[in-house]
Formats: structure tokens, sequence, C-alpha cells
């Protein structure tokens, strides 16, 4: 079920988004709890906020300023209160074995809250072996939403304690930014726009994601692409869902060599492909093959020690000449049962270098569910946004765009894109968007959210 948010009266200005951004809260500590304020209940295991359900403590998909899921932090006596913002007296608290709401004034509301490192906090109960925790995941199905009160251990019983405003910092200057710390304008089904070819079938193409052809895309500043490629007896070709019918489709090797072109002719600008991805390996592989000058601009962080030291700075990589990055949504499992792997020809696994949300915000017109959650959060799958690795931040990839690109709801949602980012995401993913994809980024103007966004780091 899609669940409609209030809309605000205007929409969160460019100028807004990064004033609130870079007023940098007090930092707290690395082993104290942190300062007074309104926080995020997330879990390290899920990434989803603790929120108050009736009287129930559920984890829920976060929602931003919505949803009763901000909790105003503040000592009392030995101890902590997390009293809701929602609804005053109201704090986080415990009744038996079950995390509930209950009266701020009651001892079942104070927390003993441990730092455990790496920015998690352990919720104990006053004197007790007794933690605030999430329920352990059954076999076919993800965790269960009520949250406990036990014995747990290790990321189960782990918390962040997320600001509600984010703090911030200045950015560094231009060339000196690493990949993490940039945001770029990203089109979904950036093929999908009825110029360069044919996308769909008829009466679906009537629908295109996109108005402009890759050239005009790229010489409008998008640098991300997300491009659905499916295999036909012609090779790895760009359809919506599938290939029969369509008029005119363009092969994937094709627009490789318009962003390979542009890449060659300016040396200072950095793309990146994402590929809904429904061909064989070695399909791809020789289709890869036929883009002139790809292995010059072609950027593996797999060889280049990014998942033990970081991402590079935007100038190192213009002086390395590795400017085009390629993920892939298959599964490397899949590919080792087929004996190739795409990474041995240089296209990422996504799954093991970005985080996304889930790809869709309701159908075309309507209500918008603004929840911002993991696209791999399922019965199977367990990645939360709020993932990082020591020395290592995956680049966060924040769809923002519906079932069906109609353009007037296109227009009105990219007019909101900064507020989204700033109030639901970015607290969400405890990160900065890297991307911020969109369909018609010629409507509403996006690119203002992303200049607001390249104006600060998180945190």
């Amino acid at each position: 079920m899609r669940t409609p948010h209030a809309l605000l009266a205007t929409a969160v200005t460019a100028a807004a988004l990064a004033a609130a951004a870079v007023t940098p809260a007090p930092a707290a500590g690395a082993d104290a709890v942190p300062p007074p304020g309104t926080y995020y209940v997330q879990s390290v295991v899920t990434g989803l906020n603790a929120a108050d359900a009736s009287g129930t403590v559920e984890q829920h998909r976060p929602r931003g300023n919505e949803g009763r899921q901000q909790w105003t932090l503040r000592p009392d006596g030995a101890g902590h209160l997390l009293e809701n913002t929602d609804s005053p007296g109201s704090c986080l608290g415990r009744a038996g074995d079950r995390a509930r709401t209950v009266s701020c004034t009651a001892a079942e509301a104070r927390w003993q809250i441990t730092p455990l490192g790496a920015d998690r906090y352990a919720l104990a109960d006053p004197g007790a072996d007794r933690r605030l925790t999430v329920a352990p995941k059954p076999a076919g199905a993800t965790h269960p939403a009520p949250l406990s009160v036990g014995s747990g251990a290790g990321d189960l019983a782990a918390w962040y304690l997320t600001p509600a405003d984010a703090p911030g910092g200045p950015m560094p200057p231009r060339g000196q930014r690493t990949l993490d710390q940039v945001t770029f304008l990203t089109a979904h089904n950036a093929y999908a726009n009825g110029v360069d070819g044919g996308f769909a079938p008829p009466f679906v193409d009537l629908f295109p994601n996109q108005s402009r052809g890759i050239q005009q895309q790229l010489a409008d500043g998008v640098r991300g692409f997300m491009l659905d490629v499916h295999q036909t007896p012609d090779g790895a070709i760009l359809c919506h869902n599938s290939c029969t019918l369509v008029r005119r489709p363009v092969a994937l090797w094709v627009d490789l060599q318009r962003i390979v072109d542009f890449l060659r002719a300016r040396p200072d600008e950095f793309v990146t492909v994402f590929l809904e991805d429904y061909v064989d390996p070695g399909v791809l592989r020789a289709e890869l093959d036929r883009v002139q000058g790809l292995s010059e601009v072609l950027f593996r962080p797999d060889r280049t020690g990014v998942r033990e030291n970081g991402w590079p700075t935007t100038d190192e990589l213009a002086a390395d000449g590795h400017r085009l990055l390629i993920f892939t949504d298959h599964s490397r499992e899949a590919d080792r049962s087929a004996g190739l792997t795409r990474d041995t020809f240089g296209v990422m696994y996504q799954r093991e270098w970005t985080v996304e949300n889930h790809w869709s915000m309701g159908p075309g017109v309507g209500s918008s569910d603004w929840s911002c959650y993991s696209r791999w959060y399922d019965a199977n799958t367990t990645i939360p946004l709020t993932r990082t690795e020591p020395g290592f931040r995956p680049l966060f990839v924040m769809n923002h765009f519906r079932d069906a690109a109609v353009a007037s709801t296109a227009a009105t949602d990219n007019a909101k894109l900064a507020d989204r980012a700033r109030r639901f995401c970015q607290p969400a993913a405890r990160k900065k968007p890297t991307y911020l994809a969109v369909d018609r980024y010629d409507l509403g103007n996006p690119a203002a959210a992303v200049d607001a966004l390249n104006t600060y780091t998180y945190p």
C-alpha cells in the first residue's frame, strides 16, 4: 500500500537546503552519548526507524518528520529519556519484553545508553541485562516490525542515534572532493527518450521517461544514466521491459560510445552508468568490446584500493583518466554459475559498491510515498541504506520517480526533490545522496537540488 504524505505549503528552496545543511550540530565524542536533541533511533541491521505505532514501538520505513519516528533525547538522572516529538510526555519505554511508549515520568521510560563504537549505541534497561532489540529474522521473511526488550546481543541490539537535522560541513574546493562527497544529476531510464530511437512497444512509448537524447542530456549536466539492457539476437539492446515490437531500438554500445566520446572531449567530467541488466555476461562483454576508447576511461574501484582507502578525489580521477563507472544490478552469484563474472571486464556489482532506496514513489498520478528505505531489504536480502565499512562509504543512489512518467507529476515531484533529500533520504541513509535519479530532468529544476547538495558534506 502506498501511504500519502503531508505536502508542504511551499517547496524548500535550494538556498534553504544549503543553509540548513551546513549548520553544524554539537559533535559527540567517540565514547559519549550524543548531546540533547531530536534523533531517529535507527536499527544497525535493517536501517529502519523506531516508531510509535499506537503505543507499540515498531521498526518502520524512514519517513522523515512524519510517521511518529522522531525522538527528543535528554538526560534524566543517571539515564536518558527519548520523548516522541509528536506526543509530548510519551517516551520510548518498556512493558515486559516489549518496547512500548510510556509516560516519560515512568521508570520504564529511562534508558542507559552505552556507546558501542562506530557511532552505534546500546539502549539498556538500567540495572538489568535487557536491551532494545530487533527480533531475529525468520526463514523466508524480513525481521518482525515490533521491537523487543531482552538479552539480545550483537548488531540486533545496536542502534544509530541519527540527528533529525544532520550535521554538515563545508565542501572542499572543486577537485579535492571525493566521489562520495559529490552529488550528480541522474536520468532514470535515460534511453527512454523518443529522440535517439524506440524504447518500448506502441502505447507504452507514449510515456517517455526523458524528452532529450543522450548527447543533449550530457550537455545539460546529466552525469548518471540508468539504462535497461535486454538480450536479443542483435546483442544487448536498450528497451523497457521487452524489446518485442520496439521500433528502431538503440544498442547499448551506441549510447556508451556517446558517453565515452563526451568524456574524451571533456577530461574534467565523471559519468556513471547503471545497468538494469537482463543479458548474459558474455553478451555484455561483447557489447562493451565494440565501444572504442572504453578501456581508456573505465574506472575500476576494485583495482584501485577504494574499499580499503575510500573513494578518490575528482582531481585524482581526472589525472588517471578513469572517469566512467559502470554498475550492474545483476548478482555475482548468478554470474559465477554462468562461469563469467562481470567485474572481470570492468562492470561492478552495484550491491557491493552502493546503497539504493526503493525505486518508486507510487503510481504516475495521485499521492506519493516519500518513505526512504533500501531497495535491497526483503526476505532474501538485507542491505540497509545505512551500510558502511571501516574506511569505505558506499555511494548512495536516491531514486525519486514514480511507476509511470507523467510530465505534470514529474514536474511537481522534481520541484520537491531537495526537500525529500534533506528531510527523508539523507537521515535514512546517514549519508548524502551521490546520485539524484529523476524522470523528466528538464522539468521542476532538479538541478537546483543537486547544486544545493554540492554545497556541504555529510557528516
